[in-house]
């Protein structure tokens, strides 16, 4: 959705959720020396300020990555900790990494990073927070972008799916491209977010890439502790080819975002 913007949101329990198990899929998977490729279907502004008006008018970072960082519920050597520890070694203490950001600081020079934003502005500012000669910033649909590259040089890699969804057809949509991604790149790993809202629209999501028989496929859901009446009540995770280990990753990042309150 082109109205939608994370500033709003970023360092949310959510985003502790989902990048936590991000950034130790990436450090995991350049263990092995095979350069790899790095996908995302909405990349976002890639660097956020916790300090902007639009992150102090939810609080959500409060509630997110502040109160982990706070309680110090992530390891310092994790790959996410060092993430948000290069960020703000650069760009200050209220910095704050979004996905593309955390790609950038994990990934090495000879893997290539595609990023996928429609949003002008955002595409623009995307621009201008991760440029690196192995960053490929694109101003189209994230879907289509992503399956027009792929598979990628290298094919070895990771595709992050992390779509608003402001409406209701964006849950069939990520259904719809994750299969149509794992035909087309079948050896990708795959990791999809999604919101828990009481709305419950999350719950088709779910049972559809359950029952799609993909492989080494794991699927976790977490309720956060003392949600607010309205709103997000807990975060979704799917990972398609699960490297090996990768579920203490999942676990862990589960225990981050948790202990965050």
């Amino acid at each position: 959705m082109l109205s939608y913007q994370h500033a709003y949101h970023a360092g949310c329990r959510a985003d502790v959720h989902k990048h936590a198990a991000l950034a130790a899929l990436l450090a995991r998977l350049t263990e092995k020396p095979k350069p790899l490729s790095y996908m995302e279907t909405h990349a976002g502004r890639g660097r956020y300020d916790l300090h902007a008006p639009e992150a102090l008018k939810t609080g959500e970072a409060k509630q997110g990555i502040e109160a982990a960082l706070k309680a110090k519920a992530i390891p310092a050597e994790h790959p996410y900790m060092r993430a948000i520890a290069g960020c703000r070694a650069r760009h200050g203490g209220a910095a704050y990494p979004g996905s593309p950001e955390i790609a950038r600081l994990t990934l090495r020079l000879e893997d290539q990073i595609h990023l996928m934003e429609l949003h002008p502005q955002e595409h623009e500012a995307l621009k201008r927070a991760v440029h690196a000669d192995n960053v490929h910033v694109h101003n189209r649909d994230g879907f289509e972008g992503v399956l027009a590259l792929s598979p990628p040089q290298p094919r070895r890699g990771l595709v992050f799916i992390d779509p608003s969804y402001e409406i209701k057809a964006e849950y069939d949509a990520a259904v719809d491209f994750v299969r149509k991604l794992h035909r087309k790149w079948p050896e990708a790993v795959i990791l999809l977010w999604y919101p828990v809202l009481d709305a419950g629209l999350h719950a088709g999501l779910a049972e559809k890439l359950d029952a799609a028989a993909l492989p080494k496929y794991l699927r976790r859901e977490i309720a956060f502790p003392n949600p607010p009446e309205r709103g997000m009540r807990g975060s979704g995770l799917v990972l398609v080819n699960e490297p090996f280990g990768a579920a203490a990753d999942l676990d862990a990042a589960e225990a981050y975002a948790t202990r965050a309150s």
